[in-house]
Protein backbone atom coordinates (compact mmCIF):
# COMPACT_ATOMS: atom_id res chain seq x y z
CA UNK A 1 0.00 0.00 0.00
CA UNK A 2 1.65 2.94 -0.82
CA UNK A 3 2.07 6.12 1.72
CA UNK A 4 -0.91 8.52 1.64
CA UNK A 5 -0.72 12.18 0.07
CA UNK A 6 -1.44 13.80 3.14
CA UNK A 7 1.66 12.62 4.79
CA UNK A 8 4.09 14.51 2.80
CA UNK A 9 6.05 16.91 4.50
CA UNK A 10 4.27 20.35 2.75
CA UNK A 11 1.35 19.31 4.30
CA UNK A 12 2.51 19.28 7.70
CA UNK A 13 5.89 22.00 7.97
CA UNK A 14 5.80 25.67 6.83
CA UNK A 15 9.55 25.39 5.30
CA UNK A 16 8.74 22.68 3.54
CA UNK A 17 5.49 24.03 2.12
CA UNK A 18 7.51 27.21 1.00
CA UNK A 19 9.75 25.18 -0.71
CA UNK A 20 7.09 23.50 -2.51
CA UNK A 21 5.40 26.44 -3.97
CA UNK A 22 8.75 27.80 -4.66
CA UNK A 23 9.40 25.31 -6.73
CA UNK A 24 6.56 25.43 -8.68
CA UNK A 25 6.53 28.80 -9.26
CA UNK A 26 10.34 29.56 -9.51
CA UNK A 27 11.53 26.66 -11.53
CA UNK A 28 14.10 28.11 -12.15
CA UNK A 29 15.10 29.98 -8.97
CA UNK A 30 13.67 33.09 -6.90
CA UNK A 31 12.17 35.96 -9.28
CA UNK A 32 12.00 39.69 -7.71
CA UNK A 33 7.98 40.46 -8.17
CA UNK A 34 8.93 43.68 -7.48
CA UNK A 35 11.65 45.10 -10.19
CA UNK A 36 11.74 41.18 -11.89
CA UNK A 37 15.31 40.31 -11.21
CA UNK A 38 16.68 37.09 -11.34
CA UNK A 39 20.50 37.35 -10.28
CA UNK A 40 21.08 39.82 -6.88
CA UNK A 41 18.58 37.92 -4.90
CA UNK A 42 20.00 36.10 -1.48
CA UNK A 43 17.50 34.36 1.05
CA UNK A 44 17.56 36.54 4.24
CA UNK A 45 18.51 34.56 7.57
CA UNK A 46 18.30 35.15 11.06
CA UNK A 47 16.48 34.66 13.96
CA UNK A 48 13.38 37.06 13.57
CA UNK A 49 13.31 36.66 9.51
CA UNK A 50 10.29 34.85 8.38
CA UNK A 51 10.23 32.28 6.33
CA UNK A 52 10.47 32.23 2.78
CA UNK A 53 12.01 35.94 2.83
CA UNK A 54 14.70 37.14 0.17
CA UNK A 55 15.78 40.25 -0.60
CA UNK A 56 16.92 41.87 -4.03
CA UNK A 57 20.12 43.92 -4.04
CA UNK A 58 19.01 45.30 -7.33
CA UNK A 59 16.04 47.23 -6.23
CA UNK A 60 16.45 46.43 -2.11
CA UNK A 61 13.42 44.81 -1.40
CA UNK A 62 12.43 42.48 0.51
CA UNK A 63 9.62 39.71 -0.76
CA UNK A 64 8.07 36.04 -0.71
CA UNK A 65 7.00 33.82 -3.29
CA UNK A 66 3.52 35.00 -1.64
CA UNK A 67 3.54 38.07 -3.79
CA UNK A 68 1.68 38.56 -6.20
CA UNK A 69 -0.23 35.29 -5.71
CA UNK A 70 -3.77 34.85 -4.11
CA UNK A 71 -1.40 34.07 -0.88
CA UNK A 72 0.01 37.58 -0.37
CA UNK A 73 -0.92 39.64 2.98
CA UNK A 74 -2.69 36.38 4.32
CA UNK A 75 -2.06 34.98 7.53
CA UNK A 76 -2.61 31.50 7.26
CA UNK A 77 0.25 29.44 7.03
CA UNK A 78 1.23 28.10 3.48
CA UNK A 79 0.84 23.93 5.05
CA UNK A 80 -2.45 25.06 5.56
CA UNK A 81 -3.50 26.68 1.81
CA UNK A 82 -1.70 23.89 0.45
CA UNK A 83 -4.46 21.54 2.19
CA UNK A 84 -6.91 23.52 1.57
CA UNK A 85 -5.90 23.69 -2.49
CA UNK A 86 -5.93 19.69 -2.66
CA UNK A 87 -9.07 19.51 -0.93
CA UNK A 88 -11.22 21.94 -3.10
CA UNK A 89 -9.48 20.33 -6.42
CA UNK A 90 -9.65 16.47 -5.29
CA UNK A 91 -13.39 16.95 -4.08
CA UNK A 92 -15.58 16.17 -7.33
CA UNK A 93 -18.44 18.34 -5.81
CA UNK A 94 -16.70 21.02 -4.17
CA UNK A 95 -16.19 21.45 -0.56
CA UNK A 96 -18.10 24.12 1.82
CA UNK A 97 -16.30 26.88 3.62
CA UNK A 98 -17.53 25.49 6.77
CA UNK A 99 -15.90 21.90 6.20
CA UNK A 100 -12.65 23.88 5.34
CA UNK A 101 -13.24 25.76 8.44
CA UNK A 102 -13.33 22.51 11.03
CA UNK A 103 -10.77 20.55 9.11
CA UNK A 104 -7.93 23.11 8.69
CA UNK A 105 -8.45 24.61 12.33
CA UNK A 106 -9.06 28.20 10.78
CA UNK A 107 -12.28 30.96 11.42
CA UNK A 108 -15.48 30.31 9.19
CA UNK A 109 -14.53 33.58 7.85
CA UNK A 110 -11.05 33.23 7.20
CA UNK A 111 -12.35 29.64 4.85
CA UNK A 112 -14.64 31.44 2.92
CA UNK A 113 -12.29 34.06 2.35
CA UNK A 114 -9.38 31.40 1.55
CA UNK A 115 -12.04 29.46 -0.74
CA UNK A 116 -12.96 32.54 -2.86
CA UNK A 117 -9.14 33.00 -3.55
CA UNK A 118 -8.66 29.30 -4.46
CA UNK A 119 -11.41 29.43 -7.10
CA UNK A 120 -10.28 32.96 -8.63
CA UNK A 121 -6.46 30.75 -9.17
CA UNK A 122 -8.98 28.20 -11.01
CA UNK A 123 -9.94 31.26 -13.43
CA UNK A 124 -9.01 30.01 -16.55
CA UNK A 125 -7.49 32.17 -18.95
CA UNK A 126 -7.26 30.54 -21.79
CA UNK A 127 -10.11 32.03 -24.19
CA UNK A 128 -9.21 29.95 -27.66
CA UNK A 129 -12.52 28.81 -29.48
CA UNK A 130 -13.86 25.22 -28.86
CA UNK A 131 -14.49 23.47 -32.08
CA UNK A 132 -11.78 25.00 -34.21
CA UNK A 133 -11.08 21.88 -35.90
CA UNK A 134 -14.77 21.39 -36.75
CA UNK A 135 -15.71 19.03 -34.06
CA UNK A 136 -18.86 19.51 -32.51
CA UNK A 137 -19.92 21.76 -29.45
CA UNK A 138 -22.73 21.45 -26.82
CA UNK A 139 -24.38 24.15 -25.94
CA UNK A 140 -26.57 24.31 -23.34
CA UNK A 141 -28.06 26.80 -20.27
CA UNK A 142 -29.53 25.98 -16.90
CA UNK A 143 -30.98 28.50 -13.91
CA UNK A 144 -29.60 28.18 -10.57
CA UNK A 145 -30.48 29.70 -7.25
CA UNK A 146 -32.14 33.40 -6.84
CA UNK A 147 -31.19 36.59 -8.84
CA UNK A 148 -31.80 38.56 -6.09
CA UNK A 149 -31.00 42.02 -8.32
CA UNK A 150 -33.78 41.18 -10.54
CA UNK A 151 -35.76 39.98 -7.61
CA UNK A 152 -35.00 41.15 -3.91
CA UNK A 153 -35.85 39.94 -1.21
CA UNK A 154 -39.85 40.36 -0.29
CA UNK A 155 -40.74 40.45 -3.84
CA UNK A 156 -43.32 37.60 -5.24
CA UNK A 157 -40.66 35.37 -7.36
CA UNK A 158 -43.63 34.99 -9.97
CA UNK A 159 -43.58 32.16 -12.86
CA UNK A 160 -41.18 31.23 -14.88
CA UNK A 161 -37.24 31.10 -14.44
CA UNK A 162 -36.53 35.56 -14.70
CA UNK A 163 -36.12 35.64 -10.87
CA UNK A 164 -33.32 32.73 -11.29
CA UNK A 165 -29.81 33.00 -12.06
CA UNK A 166 -29.07 32.02 -15.34
CA UNK A 167 -26.00 30.03 -16.74
CA UNK A 168 -24.45 29.27 -20.11
CA UNK A 169 -22.00 26.22 -20.64
CA UNK A 170 -20.19 24.84 -23.32
CA UNK A 171 -18.48 22.03 -23.86
CA UNK A 172 -15.75 20.94 -26.97
CA UNK A 173 -16.56 17.14 -27.60
CA UNK A 174 -13.00 16.93 -28.84
CA UNK A 175 -11.13 18.18 -26.38
CA UNK A 176 -13.30 17.47 -23.59
CA UNK A 177 -13.24 20.88 -22.27
CA UNK A 178 -16.06 23.05 -20.71
CA UNK A 179 -16.54 26.68 -20.57
CA UNK A 180 -19.15 28.10 -18.32
CA UNK A 181 -20.98 32.04 -17.64
CA UNK A 182 -23.06 33.89 -15.96
CA UNK A 183 -25.58 35.82 -18.46
CA UNK A 184 -28.19 38.08 -17.56
CA UNK A 185 -30.90 36.38 -20.27
CA UNK A 186 -31.27 33.63 -22.62
CA UNK A 187 -32.26 35.86 -25.95
CA UNK A 188 -30.96 35.36 -28.93
CA UNK A 189 -29.45 38.77 -28.97
CA UNK A 190 -27.28 38.03 -25.85
CA UNK A 191 -25.79 34.84 -26.68
CA UNK A 192 -25.13 35.05 -30.35
CA UNK A 193 -22.53 37.59 -29.58
CA UNK A 194 -21.49 35.10 -26.68
CA UNK A 195 -21.17 31.93 -28.71
CA UNK A 196 -19.74 34.31 -31.93
CA UNK A 197 -16.67 34.65 -29.14
CA UNK A 198 -16.59 31.47 -27.78
CA UNK A 199 -17.21 29.20 -30.77
CA UNK A 200 -14.47 28.73 -34.07
CA UNK A 201 -17.08 29.20 -37.10
CA UNK A 202 -16.13 26.19 -38.62
CA UNK A 203 -17.54 24.02 -35.50
CA UNK A 204 -21.27 22.08 -35.62
CA UNK A 205 -23.27 22.98 -32.97
CA UNK A 206 -25.27 21.22 -30.79
CA UNK A 207 -28.42 22.09 -28.42
CA UNK A 208 -31.68 20.98 -27.27
CA UNK A 209 -35.11 22.51 -29.04
CA UNK A 210 -34.72 25.83 -27.61
CA UNK A 211 -36.10 29.17 -29.96
CA UNK A 212 -32.91 31.48 -29.25
CA UNK A 213 -30.66 28.96 -30.97
CA UNK A 214 -33.26 28.84 -34.19
CA UNK A 215 -30.93 30.72 -36.02
CA UNK A 216 -27.54 29.27 -34.66
CA UNK A 217 -26.75 27.69 -37.73
CA UNK A 218 -25.92 30.80 -40.06
CA UNK A 219 -23.33 31.65 -37.59
CA UNK A 220 -21.62 28.32 -37.78
CA UNK A 221 -21.08 25.44 -39.95
CA UNK A 222 -23.52 23.52 -38.68
CA UNK A 223 -26.51 22.88 -35.99
CA UNK A 224 -28.61 20.11 -34.84
CA UNK A 225 -30.44 19.67 -32.16
CA UNK A 226 -32.69 17.19 -30.31
CA UNK A 227 -36.38 17.85 -29.05
CA UNK A 228 -36.15 17.12 -25.13
CA UNK A 229 -40.16 17.85 -25.34
CA UNK A 230 -40.63 15.53 -27.28
CA UNK A 231 -38.55 12.83 -25.42
CA UNK A 232 -35.59 12.42 -27.86
CA UNK A 233 -32.33 13.31 -26.40
CA UNK A 234 -30.15 11.16 -28.99
CA UNK A 235 -31.31 11.66 -32.89
CA UNK A 236 -32.59 8.32 -34.25
CA UNK A 237 -31.08 9.26 -37.30
CA UNK A 238 -27.30 10.38 -36.19
CA UNK A 239 -26.56 9.18 -32.57
CA UNK A 240 -24.11 12.06 -32.54
CA UNK A 241 -26.81 14.82 -32.40
CA UNK A 242 -27.16 15.31 -28.39
CA UNK A 243 -26.60 17.22 -25.76
CA UNK A 244 -25.77 15.03 -23.22
CA UNK A 245 -22.49 15.67 -22.33
CA UNK A 246 -23.08 18.63 -21.77
CA UNK A 247 -25.98 17.94 -18.98
CA UNK A 248 -23.60 15.34 -17.29
CA UNK A 249 -21.55 18.61 -16.69
CA UNK A 250 -24.45 20.18 -15.42
CA UNK A 251 -25.79 17.49 -12.61
CA UNK A 252 -22.27 17.49 -10.90
CA UNK A 253 -22.14 21.46 -10.81
CA UNK A 254 -26.07 20.90 -9.61
CA UNK A 255 -25.01 18.70 -7.04
CA UNK A 256 -22.28 20.50 -5.82
CA UNK A 257 -24.42 23.58 -5.72
CA UNK A 258 -27.36 22.87 -4.13
CA UNK A 259 -25.88 19.87 -2.42
CA UNK A 260 -22.46 21.60 -0.53
CA UNK A 261 -22.88 25.01 -1.16
CA UNK A 262 -26.18 25.13 -1.11
CA UNK A 263 -26.67 29.43 -1.36
CA UNK A 264 -24.93 31.55 -4.00
CA UNK A 265 -24.94 35.23 -4.40
CA UNK A 266 -25.52 36.09 -8.14
CA UNK A 267 -21.71 38.16 -7.69
CA UNK A 268 -20.11 35.15 -6.71
CA UNK A 269 -21.34 32.18 -9.33
CA UNK A 270 -18.58 33.70 -11.90
CA UNK A 271 -16.11 32.10 -9.24
CA UNK A 272 -17.92 29.20 -8.62
CA UNK A 273 -18.79 28.12 -12.28
CA UNK A 274 -14.55 28.88 -12.64
CA UNK A 275 -14.08 25.76 -10.15
CA UNK A 276 -16.73 23.81 -11.61
CA UNK A 277 -14.96 24.32 -15.18
CA UNK A 278 -11.42 23.91 -13.36
CA UNK A 279 -12.30 20.20 -12.03
CA UNK A 280 -13.94 19.15 -15.07
CA UNK A 281 -11.39 20.42 -17.42
CA UNK A 282 -8.61 18.30 -15.32
CA UNK A 283 -10.53 15.44 -14.46
CA UNK A 284 -9.71 11.96 -14.03
CA UNK A 285 -10.99 10.95 -17.49
CA UNK A 286 -8.52 12.99 -19.49
CA UNK A 287 -5.40 11.46 -17.25
CA UNK A 288 -5.08 14.03 -14.82
CA UNK A 289 -5.27 12.22 -11.11
CA UNK A 290 -5.56 14.34 -7.76
CA UNK A 291 -2.18 15.36 -7.09
CA UNK A 292 -1.39 16.75 -10.64
CA UNK A 293 -4.81 18.68 -10.78
CA UNK A 294 -3.48 20.79 -7.28
CA UNK A 295 -0.10 21.39 -8.22
CA UNK A 296 -2.03 22.44 -11.61
CA UNK A 297 -4.59 24.73 -9.65
CA UNK A 298 -1.38 25.77 -7.51
CA UNK A 299 -0.34 27.00 -11.36
CA UNK A 300 -3.15 29.83 -11.27
CA UNK A 301 -2.04 31.15 -8.10
CA UNK A 302 -0.23 34.21 -9.71
CA UNK A 303 -1.52 37.80 -10.44
CA UNK A 304 -4.99 36.99 -9.32
CA UNK A 305 -4.87 38.91 -5.77
CA UNK A 306 -8.14 39.10 -3.90
CA UNK A 307 -9.19 41.31 -1.18
CA UNK A 308 -11.76 40.49 1.47
CA UNK A 309 -13.00 44.25 0.57
CA UNK A 310 -13.95 43.50 -3.25
CA UNK A 311 -14.49 39.67 -2.72
CA UNK A 312 -17.85 40.38 0.11
CA UNK A 313 -19.35 42.83 -2.35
Amino acid sequence: MGASILSAPYFHNEEAAYEFVESRLWPSGPVCPHCGCVERISKMGGKSTRIGAYKCYNCRKPFTVKVGTIFESSHIPMRLWLQAIFLISSSKKGISANQLHRTLGITLKSAWFMSHRIREAMRSGDFSPFGSEGGPVEVDETFIGRDYTKKPKGEKKGRGYDHKNKVLSLVDRTSGQARSMVVDDLKAKTLIPILEANIAREARIMTDEAGQYKNVGQHFAGHAFTRHGMGEYVSKIDPTIHTNTIEGFFSIFKRGMKGVYQHCGHHHLNRYLAEFDFRYNNRKALGIEDQERAEKLLQGVKGKRLTYETTAQ
